[in-house]
């Protein structure tokens, strides 16, 4: 040991009384060994982030996207489950727009409408975010008749993510299937852009315009009555909970149930629509924050941003029924939209409208908070439409 320590001192040309050289004697320890250290941890860092990265990758190849649109884990959906034999991957960071809509366009060979059947002469009902809805003609059969459609037109110029999208909102009608209940999908043009999608057309247009026009002092306008009656609340309201428990049997919710989002036929046959909320809910498996839904239709838990499931459409039937006894008024009328969920929290109700038979008030506070329930306990959809068939077979005349 002393021999070396002679040699270090030697090789710094130190002399045996110089204090300098034990700092410098040291100095190499000092640098080279957390040199070493922060080396051997970017090495380790390095796999680390390799590791992971090729597991992404092993991920990504083994999954893909399923049919058009990214499918939640729970479902496993493809066109397959949909009745048409086979599965289809469309792997949205591998693809070109022409070969997205090659492919999509011979897994709906079925529902392709062919462009000249479509009239050239368009009413615009409605200018969304991302499409445009017209009222035109169809013509099918031979000879060929004029069938009223809504036609829904993808918004140019359109993305490769907006493609998919909409590929994929026709993908989810395909996989609803028909209900009586629902607007039905007619058919597609997806062979090119623009991109259409041919809807059932409800001409009579939506619940809360028809009841709004009730309040009017007509009987009858344009072939359809504007009398409404008690009983006819219950055959609509009927209708709308069919709908809903359809839903509910493919594991969906519709998140939006309000008389804007039903469309009424002259025989009072209702349609729900706007099924955009149900249509993440089939994607992604819960609903996103960008879809925004008035306040006031919205059940406490919604309200918490809590996890949305079937219940919360049931509390917003009850609101429902309170457009419709009220003709179209908006619930809470005196509350802000803002307040809605501490005036809840306070477990204070609507006031009975005038209009509101005890038979009616009855059923509605067994619904929600809204009605004054005070269990916390709301039925479920079976519960509901036998209560409805059973106020539908005993139940008056009574006017609205």
């Amino acid at each position: 040991m002393g021999d070396e320590k002679g040699m270090t001192r030697k090789l710094l040309e130190c002399s045996l009384s110089d204090k300098l050289c034990v700092v410098q004697e040291h100095q190499y320890e000092i640098i080279i060994i957390p040199t070493l250290l922060v080396g051997v941890f970017l090495i380790l860092l390095g796999v680390i982030l390799w590791l992971f990265i090729r597991e992404q990758r092993a991920q990504q190849q083994s999954s893909g996207l399923r049919g058009i649109a990214p499918m939640p884990p729970s479902r496993s959906l493809s066109w397959e489950a949909a009745g048409h034999g086979e599965s289809v991957f469309v792997p949205l960071k591998e693809t070109s727009l022409e070969s997205l809509l090659q492919t999509t366009t011979h897994a709906l060979t079925k529902l392709q409408v062919p462009r000249e059947q479509l009239s050239d002469i368009l009413e615009k009902i409605y200018n969304g975010s991302y499409a445009t809805i017209y009222r035109t003609k169809m013509y099918t059969g031979d000879p060929a008749k004029p069938k009223s459609v809504v036609l829904k037109a993808l918004k140019e110029p359109a993305g490769l993510q907006e493609v998919q999208d909409f590929l994929g909102r026709i993908q989810f009608y395909q996989y609803l299937g028909k209900h009586k209940n629902l607007v039905q999908l007619e058919g597609c043009c997806t062979e090119e852009l623009p991109l259409y999608m041919v809807l059932e057309d409800v001409a009579q247009g939506d619940l809360l315009s028809f009841l709004w026009t009730c309040r009017r002092d007509v009987m009858t306008m344009e072939g359809l009555l504007y009398d409404l009656t008690e009983k006819q609340v219950y055959y609509i309201g009927k209708q709308v909970l069919s709908a809903l428990a359809f839903l509910q049997d493919k594991q969906l919710f519709h998140g939006d149930v309000a008389a804007r989002n039903i469309l009424i036929q002259c025989d009072l046959t209702a349609k729900l629509c706007g099924l955009g909320l149900a249509y993440e809910v089939y994607t992604q498996g819960a609903l996103s924050s960008t879809h925004t839904v008035p306040l006031k239709w919205l059940a406490p838990e919604r309200l918490l941003l809590r996890p949305a499931d079937i219940r919360g459409d049931i509390w917003s039937f009850g609101i429902l029924l309170y457009e419709m006894v009220t003709l179209g008024a908006p619930p809470y009328p005196e509350v802000p939209p803002t307040n809605i969920l501490q005036h809840l929290q306070r477990r204070k109700i609507m006031k009975r409208p005038s209009s509101c038979t005890h038979t009616m008030l009855s059923m509605c506070e067994r619904l929600s908070l809204i009605w004054g329930n005070t269990t916390d306990k709301v039925p479920d959809l079976e519960e509901l439409i036998i209560w409805m068939r059973r106020y539908l077979k005993h139940e008056n005349q009574h006017k609205v």
